[in-house]
């Protein structure tokens, strides 16, 4: 898939409840249906001012000179072997420098996260939704573990399909004996939000989903399951050291 529609996919969830981007979710989803991966979609993605400068930085990491490129997409939200080549010292600075987290965080915040370089994070997605965007100072409700299960990228198991209605098998976030986890799989019953003759509108019993926002974004193979979840579990093993 172009790495235009494929980010803009994972982008539409937060979007339409007006936590990231511009306030243009109308006009994301019509470039979604129309499958209009064109200079007017590139310009919609690159005022996420999160995600694109963290995708701006795998790129550079990787010299990759597209920041939408499709593996550059993969690697944030879903994980590959792009993270893996990104030095430590330009992750700081990054977080610093490009995110300006010195600025908005105190100085105990500001070091809490970036010493999670030190110890293996990477710039990918869930990274972002458990020691970033947890600390970044937004309403409390916000910040809750149901809301941070509903921001992480998650793996859904197609149990049935049903007119708009497609039912999955997830494990949610939980908080259990004062630690963060992926939970037991549980059901999960979802519309169908967005439409493509290739992926989402041909889906199937057992087949995998990755799911944002309660948005289901793309059909995926087994091993970018497998990625996903490795990224997930990492970020929250190293989440858990500073709760």
């Amino acid at each position: 898939m172009d790495g235009l529609l494929r980010c803009s996919r994972y982008a539409f969830g937060p979007n339409r409840l007006h936590y990231c981007g511009p306030d243009q979710n109308r006009e994301i989803f019509s470039r979604i249906q129309e499958e209009a991966a064109d200079i007017g979609l590139a310009e919609l993605l690159m005022q996420f001012e999160t995600m694109y400068p963290y995708l701006t930085h795998i790129a550079n990491s990787n010299k990759i000179r597209e920041p939408l490129n499709e593996k550059v997409v993969e690697a944030y939200w879903l994980g590959n072997a792009l993270l893996e080549n990104i030095p430590k010292s330009s992750f700081y600075a990054y977080l610093k420098d490009d995110l300006r987290l010195k600025d908005t965080f105190d100085k105990r915040s500001f070091d809490m996260v970036t010493d999670k370089i030190g110890k293996g994070a990477l710039p990918h997605h869930s990274f972002h939704v458990l020691d970033v965007w947890r600390r970044s100072g937004k309403q409390e409700r916000e910040h809750s573990v149901e809301n941070m299960s509903e921001c992480l990228v998650s793996i859904g198991k197609i149990v049935s399909v049903a007119g708009p209605w497609i039912t999955v098998k997830t494990e949610p976030l939980v908080y259990e004996k004062g630690k963060l986890a992926l939970g037991k799989p549980v059901e999960k019953k979802l519309v169908r939000q967005l439409e493509s003759d290739y992926d989402i509108e041909q889906l199937k019993q057992g087949d995998l989903v990755s799911i944002h926002w309660s948005v289901i974004c793309e059909k995926i193979t087994k091993t970018q399951a497998e990625n996903l979840k490795k990224y997930t579990k990492w970020h929250i093993k190293l989440a858990n050291e500073t709760l």
